[in-house]
Order: C-alpha cells, then structure tokens, then sequence
C-alpha cells in the first residue's frame, strides 16, 4: 500500500470500516511511513473535535415567528371547496401542529448547520496552521527522512503564506540531500498558478547543481510554460562540465518554451 491508498481509508480506518485484509494491509504502511501515521493523527484529532461540537438549541423567537407566518398565510389563502373532513378544528389543529414541527425542525436544522460550518471551517483553518509551523520546524531538522516528512504537509495546501514559500524555496536551493530537493521542486509545481512560486521557480535555475534536479526544474519549466526561464536555461547551458543528458534536456526545454 502506497500514501495514497493509505490517505484514501484514513476515514475507514477511524470508523473501523476496513476488511481484516485492509487493516493489516493499512497497519504495515503505517508502521513504515511516519507522514501518514502524522496525517492520521490530524484526522483524528479533526474528528474528536468535529464530535465535540455544541449542539445549538432552536431560537426563542423561532415559535413566535412561525405563527405570524401561519396567521399571513391564512388571511391570504383563497378558500376552496373542500370535502368535509378538510373542514373540521381537527383537520385544522393536526395541520397547524405539523407545520410548526416542520418549521422549528428546518430552523433547527438550518442553525446546527451553519454553527457546525463555521467550526469546521475554523478548525480546518487551525489544523492548516498547525502543518505549516510543523513544516516550518521540520525543515530545519538534521534528518533528510524528516525534512521529506516537512515538504509532505504542502500536499492539502492551495496556498502558503510568505514564509512557508520561503522556507521551500531555500530548501530547494540549498538543501544537501538532492531527493529533498527533488521533492521540494514537486510541492512548489503544485502551488504554480502562485506567481511568486513561478518566479522563485525560475530563480532557482542559477543555483542547482545537480544533475537530476536540473533536469527536473527544466522539465518543470516546461510543464508550467514559464518563458522567463528561457535566459536562465541558456546560461546553465554554457556551463562548464554540464552533463551530457542535462545539457540535451535543457537544450529541448528551450526549445519547447521558444
């Protein structure tokens, strides 16, 4: 079982929803892969709190605001022949009751949704915050394994704030581990319709001096149309020493963006 597939029965998982196959299958890729068993730990804690949530009660003046309703309907409703049963005080009574059982249930409904909302929304926002600072702190650890875990919470990210995309790009720019930069360069193409991901992604030609992450930024280059990188290609092209397949990569990235 790869990330993916773990991330996908996280929920399972919590609701205990998986086959006896599934779990064990699940249990040894989260024995082996801190991210996920980190990502698991989130979900966990959104649920406990998602479970924690106050029950809102319906509105006082919820009650009042129904039978006013109900008395304007009924000064404006046109009369109809109806059959006798339809005109009886019971008729009328049952009808009245079941209206404002309907309309105090939809109100309740209405306002356990939108409080529930908000502290969804809110708790999403703090759970995206705490990744960040997460990030933030890993990315300075000694370990390659945990700086890879560090670039791993870009992965529910649709923005970053100035200080996660700096951290990023200084990895990408001076990290001593390649595989790390390799997998920095993936999370920021994924946050490339950000203009300021874009041009720090064209700045970062100049400072690469592996083999495999220039092929990569060229490659990603091309995948994001950049045409600004064109000059930063030509000059990694006059190098010195550059490889043979670096230098036929780069070669047909510029002429792809040209």
């Amino acid at each position: 079982m790869n990330c993916d597939a773990a991330s996908e029965r996280m929920l399972d998982w919590i609701d205990d929803r998986l086959t006896e196959s599934e779990r064990a299958s699940m249990l040894a890729h989260l024995n082996g892969c801190p991210a996920c068993r980190s990502e698991l730990r989130d979900l966990e804690r959104v649920q406990q709190q998602l479970g924690s949530l106050p029950v809102p009660e319906p509105s006082a003046g919820l009650r009042r605001n129904f039978y006013e309703q109900l008395e304007t309907f009924k000064e404006e409703a046109k009369p109809r022949p109806v059959r006798k049963f339809f005109q009886t005080n019971g008729f009328r009574a049952a009808a009245a009751c079941l209206l404002m059982a309907v309309g105090i249930g939809v109100g309740y409904w209405l306002s356990e949704r939108s409080a529930s909302r908000q502290q969804v929304d809110e708790l999403s926002e703090q759970v995206r915050d705490m990744r960040q600072m997460m990030m933030l702190s890993l990315l300075e650890n000694p370990s390659a394994t945990e700086r890879l875990r560090a670039v791993s919470y870009t992965r529910d990210l649709n923005e970053v704030n100035d200080k996660v995309l700096d951290a990023l790009l200084t990895t990408l720019n001076n990290d001593p581990n390649p595989n790390v930069r390799l997998v920095t360069l993936e999370a920021l193409v994924q946050l490339g319709s950000d203009p300021r991901v874009r041009q720090g992604l064209v700045k970062a030609l100049g400072y690469q001096d592996s083999p495999l992450v220039q092929v990569a930024l060229a490659d990603a280059m091309v995948r994001l149309q950049e045409k600004r990188s064109v000059k930063p290609l030509r000059r990694l092209l006059r190098r010195e020493n550059l490889n043979d397949l670096v230098k036929t990569k780069i070669e047909q990235s510029i002429k792809d963006l040209s």
